[in-house]
Formats: C-alpha cells, structure tokens, sequence
C-alpha cells in the first residue's frame, strides 16, 4: 500500500477527495452526494501521518478517508440530520458506535453524505436520492438518471471519486440498490453484526450500516473494523483475508427470473454462469423469485410500529431539535412549498397514529410472520438444496430522476435477505448500456467471510469497478 511505503500521505489522499468534492459536488458534474465536509479532515490527516512516521499504524484503515451517510451520529462539528431540514445543524455529543470503531482503527471521518431523506421513509412517491438539505444526488454514469436510495450519496460518492471508502445504512435495499445502480460494492451483514447504536432509525428489526466501496477488499476492510464482538467472534477470521482465499463452495443458486427484463442482465447472468462452471462450481439454475405478498405487508406493518418506537427514542435521547414525530410533521406542513413539493409524509402520519401498547400483538405476528416467510424462502436453496450462496441481480439499471421522461424502477431482490437478516454482497459485474449492474451473493447468517470469498473470485474473473463517464444524459451514448 501507498500509505505503508510513503509513497503516499494522508493529507495527499484527504486533499485529493477535498479537491474532487470542491470540483464536482456543487460545481462541475454537481453530483451532490455529499451534504458536509469535516472541516477537521485535513488536520485529523497529519495527525494520521504523525502516528504512522512513529510507527503508531492502528490497523489497515490507519489515515484513510471515509464517508458517512448523514444519519449516523457523530461527536465532532458536522452535523447529524438525516436530510431533513428541521434537523438543520444539529451537532450530536456522542459517536455512533460504529464511528467510535472507525477512529479508533484510525479512519478519518471526511464527511456527511446526502441520503434519500429520513432513509427514504417519509412518505409515498419519494424521489430516490433527495433530501430537503442535501437537494437531488444524481448518478455519475449519466446524470439525469438516479442513484437510488436511501444511501445514495454514499453510494455516489465512492463511484464518483469523491472517497474511497463510504458507510450506508439499510433496511430494505438500502446499500444495495444504490450500490447496484452506482457500479459499486455494497453489503448489508448479518443482523446484529454491525451496532445500530447511534444511527437516526428506521426499525432496529432490518436497519444495518454497511460499506460501499469501489472493490471487494475495501468492503471487507471496512466491514472487519465496524464489526461487533460477536460477529468477529462468529466470522473466525479476517474478512479481508477471506477475499484472498479460494471459495470452497461446490454449488451456487443463479436467479434467471429477470433475464428477460434487460440484456445486461441476461448478459451477466450468461457470464456468471460460464465462469461459475469454468471453476468447476455447480449451477442451481432458478426461474423465478417471487416472495409472498403477506411478506410485503408483515414487513410494512413492522417497520411502521418501529419506526414509531424507535425514531421517538432517537430523538428523545440525542436530544434532537424535532423533540417528536410529530414535531417533524408539523414543521414540514408549516414549510409545505419547500418541504412537500416533490412528495408527502404519509408513513410519518401513520406511524404517529400507532399506539404501541394496543397494536403490540399485531405487531409481534407480523415480524414473526415477515421473518418465517423470508427464511423460508432462502432456506429453500441455502439449506434444503445445499447451495454455498444465492447468485441473483440485485436491482435493475438507474431510472430518470423526475421530472426526466422515460422508464421508471424496474425490479430489487433486496426484500428477502432484508427482513431475514442473512448477508448479502452486492457488486458491479454487468452494464445495460452505460449504466451499471450489480449482482448479489446472498449466504445463511454469518457466512460473511464464503461470501467475500466469492464475491472477490468473481471480481477478479468479470471484472468489477468501472469509473462513470458522467454522460449527461442517456442519449450521450448513441
């Protein structure tokens, strides 16, 4: 590495993403992905240096930047928000958790990334990727097309060059599908494996943070320092070493139910396959990846009644300027023109409304209901026909960002592993025309490290990242 050598420092690597941000963020491309920069980057950068010319290296993140997405919580001058306007400037007192293990393996914290506000779940219709603070990220490969949400800066940013490493949160598709729609590497861990503490929420049933890196490696890096005791104590080894050692899986499961929706995908789909067999690894070809409909609405029902209990809790202990849900609701019909222009606030409205002594029962059926379904319907595969790991694409090409004209959302396969809380890898491995396609490696829990393992094989046999040429639009590539 260029750090370890001296080839390379890490106020140079700090100030080369600072110089990208200032260039293509708000100017340039304008991308948008990133709400806040730490002012203290620079200064926190030799102070990196200093430690390592003593030969004070606290691990392998020792002096290298990351980014945040913009509703975890950190203890410094950058605020914590969530992209929602009545948060504006809001300075934490205390760290995340999983910001207390970046620092402490020495990362330095480079900034706030923009987010499908609220982690894109305040009301119907939202537009992907935009928040009241933050404005409309858009997608590096082609401008007028969307990155997805809700970690959408995240997302954009690390393919845009504006980090080289980036935190996003899930609770459904989350990090996957803006990593998939941004050509990146997204992961969403076992439950439990990384601390939700800290992190504005959804519902602690499905939220994860998780890395978005350009490569495999990075995600595997990221994710052994975010990792709690536990998960490290069930992984049984490095999960940057496991993408250096050979998968020893001897069947797979490919989805082929989206083959017909896009080239690409059937190309990728194509291609995966012919490499899988060349390794002499045993294809499960599967047709269809149709979940129940009562999955769907068990889901909702839980993440309502959490987010009720849940973000109420948040606010209350961060001592937050929205005191309440409600608080936040009345902020926004009181500043309707800016706030509600583009879409509503119908799941805040519902939330509220819940009593959560009344409606607990309902609610403990419906997340043992959500969870057996989703089980079911991995288990299936991972454990009735022995499959090492789920192949499937994770979501279709980007789609024009309103009020651009054309085709809309396509199809995500995030749902399943989201409500059970099995891992899953999303990486770039295909292309529909200039946008990018990921594909999904989804294992049974705590199977981090096989998964590293494969997704890194097929990295290195299909290739990977590839830099975005930040068309203006699609119509640029004819």
């Amino acid at each position: 590495m260029q750090l370890r050598s001296g080839e390379l420092s890490s106020v140079d690597l700090v100030q080369h993403y600072l110089d990208q941000i200032a260039a293509n963020n708000h100017q340039g491309h304008d991308i948008r992905a990133i709400i806040e920069v730490n002012p203290e980057a620079l200064e926190l950068a030799r102070q990196s240096d200093k430690e390592r010319q003593r030969g004070q290296v606290r691990g392998p993140l020792h002096g290298l930047p990351v980014v945040l997405k913009a509703n975890i919580a950190t203890n410094d001058d950058m605020a914590t928000t969530a992209g929602a306007s009545v948060m504006n400037g809001f300075i934490t007192t205390k760290d995340a958790a999983l910001v207390t293990q970046l620092r402490d393996a020495g990362a330095i914290i480079l900034g706030k990334a923009n987010l499908s506000e609220w982690a894109n779940f305040r009301g119907q219709n939202s537009v992907s990727g935009w928040s009241g603070l933050g404005g409309q990220t858009r997608n590096p490969y082609v401008l007028t097309h969307n990155p997805c949400g809700s970690s959408a800066g995240s997302g954009a940013a690390v393919a845009a060059d504006f980090s080289l490493l980036a935190v996003g949160t899930e609770t459904d598709g989350s990090i996957m599908c803006p990593a998939s729609v941004n050509g990146v590497v997204g992961v969403k861990a076992t439950r439990g494996a990384v601390s939700g503490y800290g992190i504005i929420p959804i519902a602690a049933a499905q939220d994860i943070a998780g890395p978005m890196t350009r490569h495999v490696f990075g995600s595997a890096l990221l994710l052994d320092a975010m990792a709690t005791i536990e998960a490290k104590s069930r992984y049984g080894k490095s999960l940057a070493e496991a993408t250096q050692q050979r998968f020893t899986g001897e069947s797979v499961v490919v989805v082929r139910a989206y083959d017909d929706q896009f080239n690409g995908v059937k190309a990728m789909t194509d291609n995966l396959v012919r490499a899988l067999e060349t390794k002499g690894i045993r294809v499960i070809e599967v047709d269809e990846w149709n979940l129940p409909d009562e999955l769907y609405a068990s889901e909702f029902e839980v993440l309502l009644y959490e987010f009720k209990r849940d973000l109420t809790s948040w606010l209350a202990e961060f001592k937050a300027p929205a005191a309440d849900m409600q608080a936040v609701i009345d902020y926004n019909n009181a500043n309707a023109e800016s706030e509600l222009a583009l879409f509503g606030q119908e799941y805040f409205e519902q939330a509220v409304a819940i009593d959560l002594e009344d409606a607990a029962k309902s609610y403990n059926d419906a997340l043992f209901t959500s969870r057996r379904l989703a089980e079911v319907h991995l288990n299936r595969y991972l454990k009735e026909q022995g499959a090492s790991a789920i192949l499937m694409p994770s979501y279709g090409p980007a789609w024009p960002t309103p009020p651009q004209e054309g085709a809309g959302f396509s199809f995500g396969t995030s749902t399943a592993a989201a409500v059970s809380g099995y891992p899953s890898i999303t990486l770039p491995l295909g292309q529909e025309g200039p946008l990018p396609l990921g594909l999904s490696v989804v294992g049974l829990p705590w199977s981090e490290a096989s998964l590293f393992s494969l997704a890194a094989m097929l990295e290195a046999e299909l290739g990977g990242f590839r830099a975005p040429q930040f068309l203006l639009n699609l119509e640029a590539t004819n």
